[in-house]
């Protein structure tokens, strides 16, 4: 990413930034890039479920689909460095971690971490799911403006 590892690591830590995803769906030019940025039979889904999305400082809940309703909240946080999130509502509980490596003085890359607790059949079962989970959560923070 084009961003500092501090930029970045700002965003992520304050989960009330993805708001700002929420409202690029109200600029029509933003609206346009987002599109692009999403494939075309996928548009409606994602706008719906970011339409519904709700976030404070350390909590988001979303609409994921087939595993329904799922929310987090942050775990703590080492500043400039990783943040650590869990499931408080899912389907299967979870950790999350995303830590912010430099790559530069001005831009670094995520690394995103999913910890589920699942048996051997459910993680067969669920997996795409949780991956699919865990790449639309990656797609949102790759489009806030840091």
């Amino acid at each position: 990413m084009p961003h500092s590892q501090s930029a970045v690591y700002g965003k992520i830590s304050d989960l009330s930034n993805l708001a700002a995803i929420k409202e690029k769906l109200n600029d029509p030019d933003q609206q346009e890039k987002l599109k692009g940025q999403i494939p075309a039979d996928k548009w409606d889904e994602v706008k719906k479920h970011l339409e519904e999305m709700e976030c404070t400082s350390d909590t988001l809940s979303i609409t994921a689909g087939p595993i329904g309703s799922i929310a987090i909240k942050i775990e703590s946080r080492e500043p400039e460095k990783c943040v650590k999130y869990v499931s408080t509502n899912s389907p299967v509980g979870f950790k999350l971690w995303i830590q912010v490596l430099p790559t530069g003085d001005d831009s670094c890359k995520l690394k995103v971490t999913i910890d589920a607790d699942l048996n051997f059949f459910m993680k067969q079962m669920l997996d795409k799911h949780l991956q699919q989970g865990v790449d639309r959560f990656a797609d949102m923070m790759a489009m806030i403006p840091y």
